[in-house]
């Protein structure tokens, strides 16, 4: 244990971290502690439970975040303790532990058709109805019944004064009350993330995100069009596609600045899904997913806000191409893309992030770990501008061991 307060140790971490992020030299590598359900593993309590019992999973947030001493770290709460919500609203997009899944695997992405391919037009035309009468309706049982409402902006005067009898039947008062209650079981949840993270932060602990962002193909692919859908718009529905995508990149961009004001991050974490090199080729790469994406990364920079891109499988040939950001005002997590090589392309140009194997983490031994943290931090880290990670944070099945292994790692090694 430090013998410094909370408010010495929050402005050193908070200080080491931005110092990397600006590509200094740092007195040790920083740790990241980012997961999903490790937290519940470490506490011996099911996924299940984590999702549905607020208290017991800030308590395993507390009891990880004071064992590994991370140097920043997510708040897990706001994305893992919505069963409850979930439920009151009925998700269509997710099963969850104990809905859908076991009580111990981790909830899973239903891929849909959640928006057809003639309907790129009603998109395009007025987004926002799209969106309220066919897309929302589709995603979760409460919001069905808007499937009914009249097209608003038709609407005036005495049809105006109309509108209102299109809230007023059976159905549409039942899905208000699930949205309701699923309002208020979200505030809930909050009020208890947020009083954890308030209580983290007086002990020293540094917040990693302050806001979320996608890559607008990957939100055509994951949950507008579906996998299927997308992949066939590439060479059937090019024109739609990219017009789509420059169309949502500045929905996200004010979406997400706004969403950010009043974090205590600047940090928007960007998970990509489907720019890895296994998927595109080079030229799809660099027609329809880094000009829409690099155009919501420059918004963001522009806001002050600090885009941290994971690059999930490998994206070797990216590399070149993603270098055209600013120096030093981003961080790219790369999840198997070797960070060596990515060092000798980007280390002069962005923060690098990662990226201990989660089979190493799951299965390998706790010397395994400390071998494959001590080329990261040599290779990775000379010269700074990196920050210790798991490959896609810490895998819900890691060996308690095997994480603490990564945790010392960093004051174990000088960069």
């Amino acid at each position: 244990m430090s013998d410094k307060s909370g408010a010495e140790l929050y402005a050193e971490r908070e200080q080491r971290v931005q110092d990397a992020m600006d590509l200094k030299e740092t007195d040790r590598v920083p740790l990241s502690m980012f997961s999903h359900f490790w937290p519940a593993t470490l506490a011996g309590i099911t996924f299940e439970q984590a999702m549905y019992d607020y208290d017991a999973f800030n308590d395993a947030m507390r009891q990880t975040l004071e064992l590994l001493q991370p140097d920043m770290y997510a708040l897990n709460q706001t994305y893992i303790c919505v069963g409850p919500t979930l439920e009151l609203m009925d998700f269509k997009q997710l099963e969850w532990p104990g809905h859908g899944t076991d009580p111990n695997v981790s909830f899973q992405f239903l891929d849909r058709e959640y928006m057809k391919r003639d309907e790129y037009d009603a998109y395009l035309n007025d987004t926002t109805d799209f969106f309220l009468r066919t897309y929302m309706p589709r995603v979760a049982g409460a919001f069905e019944p808007f499937a009914k409402l009249p097209y608003l902006p038709a609407q005036y005067y005495f049809k105006m004064i109309r509108v209102p009898t299109a809230f007023a039947g059976d159905d549409m008062i039942e899905g208000l009350e699930k949205i309701l209650a699923a309002g208020k079981e979200m505030r809930k949840m909050l009020k208890g993330a947020l009083g954890f993270a308030k209580d983290m932060a007086e002990q020293g602990f540094v917040q990693s995100i302050g806001g979320t962002a996608a890559a607008p193909f990957d939100n055509f692919a994951d949950y507008l069009r579906g996998s299927k859908g997308a992949m066939l718009d590439l060479f059937r529905n090019k024109d739609k596609l990219l017009e789509c995508m420059d169309r949502v990149a500045d929905n996200i961009i004010e979406d997400t600045i706004a969403g950010a004001q009043h974090n205590p991050s600047r940090q928007i974490f960007i998970p990509l899904h489907w720019g890895l090199d296994n998927f595109m080729s080079p030229e799809q790469f660099e027609l329809f997913f880094w000009p829409p994406l690099r155009k919501v990364l420059m918004g963001l920079i522009e806001a002050d806000l600090i885009p941290c891109v994971l690059w999930e499988g490998d994206c070797t040939t990216r590399l070149e191409t993603i270098a055209d950001i600013p120096v030093g005002k981003a961080v790219y997590w790369f999840e198997q893309t070797d960070l060596g090589l990515a060092k000798s392309v980007l280390g002069d140009i962005t923060c690098l992030r990662g990226n201990v194997s989660s089979s190493t983490l799951i299965t390998g031994t706790p010397d395994d770990v400390d071998e494959e943290c001590k080329k990261l931090i040599k290779v990775a880290g000379k010269g700074g501008g990196f920050i210790l990670d798991g490959a896609i944070g810490l895998p819900d099945e890691a060996k308690v061991e095997n994480v603490v292994a990564m945790a010392e790692s960093v004051r174990k090694y000088a960069n």
